[in-house]
This record gives C-alpha cells, structure tokens and sequence, in this order.
C-alpha cells in the first residue's frame, strides 16, 4: 500500500477517561526528531486534538509520546491574514473542515474557513515546509512559543530564530530546542505584533528580539502566497540553521518525495495479498504506520556529517547516537522483535543509542522522554538486549557492554529511584520484591524475566559463570506462589502473603490491571508456571477460567475507575484484556498446554477489535506497542518470550503475505481457506514439509521460504511433543 493512502487520525478519539489508542495524528518521517499535528484546543493539555472538532489553533510541532507524559520542545503556527493591531489577542484560532483535510503520515493539507486560507505542511526528519495560500494580500502568521522562549526577526534574511523551553520533566529545566524559520517573502514590519502573558517580557513595539514567557509573535508578510521553511535542533542555534540549510537544498516538492520514499522504504518490506478482506488489509497497513513513529530520533548530523546529540545530565553536547520518546514497559514484547524481522539495520542503530544513555547515566533507558522518567516497572529493556543478541543482533563488545549494564540494575540499587530496578537490595535478599515496594508483583516477575534475559546475553557473551546464577534467578516468581489461592500474589517481608486478597482488585502489587492481567507473566517458564499449578491441564483450565470470567473489576489500591478498568468492561472479552500490554501474551499460553485450537480462536476474534478508524484501538496504543501486537498476530506468529528466537504460532489473517527480508530473501505466508467461518488451523507447511511444531524460530523466518496454514471449521487436536511446544526454562 501506498503510504499517501493512509490517514493518521486511527485511534485518536479519546479523552483522559477512556482511551482508543491516546493517539496523535503525527505527520513526518520515520522516527522523526520532530511530529507535525493540528491542534484543536490547547486547553486540554495532552489531549489537544479531536478528530471530529472544526476548530483550527494551528499546526503544533510535537514531541508528545503520549498525553499521560505530556509534551516538550513545542510550538505553534497558524497561518492568519487578520490585524490584530494593538489589542491583545484572545483567540486567533480559525476553522476547518476535518472531513475535507488531509491527514497523512507525509502531509498536512486544510482549509481555514475563517481565514480563508490553505496551507499545506511537508514533514522532513528536523523541520518541515509550510506553504499558504491567501485570498488577500496581507499574508500572515501567528508563532506561539509556550514557556520561556527568547526570539529574534531578522529582516534582510527574512528570517525568525531563537528557542523555546517548555518541558514535562527532564533532568536539564533549561532544556531548550532552538529553531530558525525562514520566509520567502519580505516581512511588514508595521503590522508585527508580540504578546505575553508575563507582564515583565521584554516586548517593544519597535522591536525586532524579545524574550519571555508564553509569547505569541504576529508576523505579516507581501503577497499572497509564502512558503515558511522551519528546522530545530536540541544543540545550538548554529545546527538549527545548518539543518535548515540541508533542508532547503530541496524545492516542498522533493521534501515531499524524499518523505513519501523514507515510508515506503518500511511499508514495501510487507507486501499483502488480499482482496477479499479489504477493510482489514487497510487496518494492517493503517496500524503498521505506527510502528515507524517511535522511538524518535534525539541526535543529529554535525557539519562532519556524525551524529551528536545533547546530554542532559551534563548539559553539554556529546557524540553519537540517542533515541527517545519509548516506554521500554510497553514496547520491548512487540516493537523490537519487530524491527528484528522487519528492520534490523534500524533495530541496531537503537541500540547504539540505548547504550549511549547507559554510558551518560550509569543505567539503561526504562521510560525516556526527553531522558528518564522511570516510570512503570521492571527494567525491560533487558528483554530488547536478549532478543536481540539471541539473534545474533550483536557486536562481541556490544554484548559485553550490555551485560555489565543489565547485572549493574540487578545488583545495584541506584539512590535515584528513577534508575534500574527499584528494590533491587529487597529482591536479592529475599527472592521476591517484598509488599512494602508499590506493584510489588509485578517488579518481582519483571525482575525474573530480566535475570533470565541476562542469562541469555551471557551465554552468547561466552560467560558461563553467569549463566546458572541467572537462570535460577529467572525462577524466582515461584517464591510469590499461593498454592491455596492458585495466583501470585503480593507477599510480605516475613514470607507471608497480603491479607484480605481478592482476584479482582486492582492494585495492591499489581500494576494498571488484578492478578488475572499480571499473573500469568512468566514469560521465560511457562511450563514451569503451568507445574505450579499441577500441570498443563490445571493451568489450561485456570486460562479458560480467565477467559470465561465477566469483565469485571474492583478498584482496589487505586480507589477510583482508571481508564484501563473502563477499557477493560468495554472491551468485554473477560479478563483478557488485551487494552493494555500486561495481556497481550494470554491468548498465546494455550499453546503451551496442547491448545492451540484455543489461541487461534482468541486471536482471530481479538484481531477484529481493530479498525483504521478514530476508535481503531481497544485500549492506550502506546508508542507502537498495541499496534505491533495487531501487525505480528495478523501475521500469524506471535514473541511470547523475546530473547528465546522463538514465535509462537497463532491465526494469520490474510490470504498471502510477503515478508521482503534482508540479504534479498522472502518469506510467503501463504492462508488457505481463509473464510470467517474458518477459525482453526487444520495443517501446516514449511517449504512444501509437514510442520508440527508451535513455533516458528526466528532464524526460520530469516530464512525465507514459504509457510503455509489451511484452515477450517472445526479445531484439528494436536498433541506436542516437548521439542513441539514453545520454550521454557522448565522444558
């Protein structure tokens, strides 16, 4: 599919109380420094666009990874043709029309009615065009530089620099982006109007360099049309004018092109073969436009053409790359096992830039935006090293250096609780993060699984002191085991459980969901969960339990209805509530217990909860997170446990998909009677060869080949064989 096809506003009907996808409708280019968007009311603070509103406030340059972080670095531009002489401005905003707007990932184009103006706005990786059209000859634009900014109009180059400083949180309160915007017509300085909402800004009338808090600078151009060319850049003034320069070497045109080629550059790696379910081919490549947005680049070229970006601990400029804008909470299960098929050239640039964040802060990323914000728990970055070295992803000194980074967070506690592991000392000592630690249950399964992601980076890294210390760690979700209860379950520091325990409240060591969403992640053994609960068919029937149970919810620690809780009554699909990530590997375990039938069921009903409409999401999207689960189950395959190279098989959802993979080699997934009415898997091939087993390996799908599944109207029971079933420590 073309990517000019594709319209961003999926998943961006929200607001703070129920969510489907807290999206934004972002246009740029791939894992852009920067995101164009419109803004409908700035009032609302994250949740600043509605995809039905008329109301036009502006294209908003945007950092936001989600309104539950908030955003830095922005500003705001609206095309206007009104005097607003001396008066101060209460509202400049106009309107338009969203059903005659486009919204696609390489252009923003409208039409305000209010002003009678077009504009269209071409994206590039530091800036973007903005071009307008006006019906009278006094062209104008209003720049809204939130927070403290500082702000030059220079003339004779018709050019507008400075910087702006307004941040969610950030380890630098001096953050600052700067920015130069350049017009191709001459400005009239007579009709140039500034205002702030500080009383004590430096603003003149006769002025041409002002500094202060939330300033709005009205600016008037000759002629009825003009092209605004913005670059930013988070190190100096100087780079912003030189990424300005690089882009201006190309007409809005060939920006445009160069956008359209920078998307189609990913979307071409996925070929899809369907004409009879167009409506879910347009979701597949609606949702896979999301996988290319985070994280966003933080680094940028010098004049030496290397990168470099800006160290906010030291405040200084540094080489090499950085990423941000990524919760490794969300994203570490589907994003990056992602890019290992789809992009592992992009996949190890990343990781060069996680590094870099280790090498300046001491520990690895958890939740980065601009730099560490350590919220939610575990430090599942872990898990991104794991698959990746188990892939062979990795340098011999890159693999070192990971490892001494991921056991520094499992053995050192830092003073910072926004770095590594939280509890660290309470984990070693006890085995288990103790009930005293808020979301106790699930740092201790986080922690397990990272142990074991360390265990699999030191056996690639040739340390095999490492790898039974780690791997008996990886155990140690069983010490929070309630045999009488039949889940884990938050324990004391004395080794005894939390009272008054209730399987539906929410909170209380359980994090955004009741043990029925957190319980069940033991990725790295679930065969030996499945022992703790008697064995596979006990723990087949606890999930058909979890799954036959009502939507239903208690509000627990949290003491009110958060959104998720309201997600998961909507979403009516039991305990299973794939609306938010601590649920997306459920549907998987029946394969681990002979029930594949079961997974491909769930996964075929669960993959028609997404559309490529506003509502397209049943819960918070989440930096490509929920939209990686849809892209890789529509797929048919699934990483349950990132690091092992496996891909548990589940339901494909299209008749032919091509999976274009480096070194020029393709992979066909071939469905055969791929009719509604078919939900169960009845045989698979590989390369024209019965296969039996549960998984595809990574290594696999790399090479190439073709698989086929056909499918039918009633389940085909097959029994595994220990080398059939999916991995497990336990196995």
């Amino acid at each position: 599919m073309q990517i000019t096809a594709i319209d961003t506003r999926q998943g961006t009907d929200n607001n703070y109380r129920l969510s489907h996808g807290n999206a934004l409708p972002l246009t740029g280019v791939p894992f852009a420094m920067n995101y164009f968007t419109v803004q409908n009311d700035g009032s609302q603070g994250g949740w600043f666009f509605n995809p039905r509103a008329h109301r036009f406030e502006g294209f908003r340059l945007t950092h936001q990874p989600s309104p539950w972080v908030g955003d830095f670095s922005k500003l705001l531009i609206l095309p206007i043709n009104q005097n607003p002489g001396s008066d101060q401005i209460a509202d400049f905003a106009g309107s338009f029309d969203p059903d005659a707007a486009i919204f696609s990932p390489v252009k923003l184009a409208l039409f305000d009615q209010h002003y009678q103006i077009a504009s269209t706005l071409i994206p590039s990786t530091y800036g973007a065009t903005l071009s307008s059209n006006y019906t009278n000859d006094h062209a104008g634009f209003q720049l809204q530089l939130p927070g403290k900014s500082d702000v030059k109009l220079e003339p004779t180059t018709r050019t507008i620099s400075g910087y702006v400083n307004n941040i969610s949180d950030c380890e630098d309160p001096d953050f600052k982006m700067y920015f130069e915007i350049q017009a191709t017509q001459e400005f009239d300085l007579t009709a140039t109007l500034v205002k702030s909402e500080q009383q004590s800004a430096t603003i003149t009338p006769d002025a041409t360099h002002w500094q202060g808090q939330d300033l709005q600078l009205c600016f008037f151009i000759a002629g009825q049309t003009n092209e605004l060319q913005l670059a930013t850049s988070f190190l100096s003034a100087e780079q912003a004018h030189l990424n300005l320069q690089r882009a201006q070497k190309k007409t809005s045109a060939e920006q445009l092109t160069a956008a359209i080629a920078a998307w189609q550059n990913f979307f071409d790696r996925i070929e899809v073969n369907d004409h009879h379910h167009p409506e879910q081919v347009r979701t597949f490549y609606t949702t896979l436009y999301r996988l290319f947005l985070f994280p966003q680049k933080f680094y940028e070229l010098g004049a030496d053409g290397q990168p470099y970006h800006y160290n906010t601990l030291t405040r200084t400029i540094k080489p090499g790359y950085l990423y941000t804008n990524n919760g490794f909470w969300d994203t570490y299960k589907t994003v990056y096992p992602f890019y290992s098929i789809i992009a592992p050239e992009l996949l190890h640039e990343m990781l060069q830039g996680f590094l870099t964040s280790y090498r300046e802060s001491g520990y690895l990323p958890k939740w980065l935006s601009p730099d560490e914000r350590g919220m939610m728990p575990g430090t599942l970055i872990d898990a991104v090293i794991a698959d990746a070295a188990s892939k062979d992803l990795l340098s011999t000194n890159e693999l070192n250096e990971f490892l001494a980074a991921m056991e520094k967070a499992a053995t050192v506690q830092s003073d910072d609780p926004k770095y590594g592991r939280r509890g660290t000392y309470d984990y070693l000592k006890y085995g288990y993060v103790p009930n005293n630690h808020d979301e106790s249950v699930n740092h201790t399964l986080d922690y397990a699984y990272s142990d074991y992601c360390i265990a699999v980076v030191a056996e690639k890294a040739g340390r095999t002191d490492l790898i039974e210390k780690y791997q008996k760690r990886a155990l140690n979700y069983r010490h929070i085991f309630d045999s009488t209860t039949g889940f884990l379950r938050p324990k004391n520091a004395d080794g005894t459980f939390q009272e008054n325990f209730r399987p539906l409240q929410w909170g209380h060591g359980y994090t955004e969901g009741s043990v029925w969403q957190n319980g069940f992640a033991v990725y790295q053994d679930i065969a030996g969960l499945a022992n703790c609960y008697g064995g596979r068919e006990q723990f087949y029937q606890k999930l058909v339990e979890l799954v036959n149970s009502p939507a239903s919810f208690e509000v627990g620690g949290y003491g009110f209805e958060i959104h998720e809780m309201t997600e998961l009554a909507a979403l009516d699909f039991g305990q299973l509530a794939l609306s938010n990530q601590p649920s997306f590997h459920i549907p998987y375990l029946f394969s681990y217990v002979d029930h594949p039938e079961m997974t491909q069921l769930l996964v075929k009903q669960l993959c028609q909860k997404f559309n490529a409409g506003f509502a397209g999401f049943p819960g918070d999207e989440d930096n490509g997170s929920m939209a990686g689960w849809y892209i890789l189950s529509a797929l048919g395959f699934y990483p349950v446990t990132p690091g092992s190279g496996q891909f548990v098989l589940g339901m494909p959802l299209f008749d032919q998909v091509v999976l274009h993979l480096p070194g020029q080699k393709d992979l066909t997934l071939t469905t055969r009677n791929n009719n509604p009415q078919n939900q169960f898997v009845q045989t698979q091939q590989l390369n024209g060869q019965p296969f039996t087993a549960s998984y595809l390996t990574y290594d696999q799908i790399m090479a190439g080949g073709e698989f086929v599944a056909t499918l039918g109207l009633a389940p085909n029971q097959h029994h595994f064989t220990a080398n059939e079933l999916p991995f497990s420590l336990s196995n």
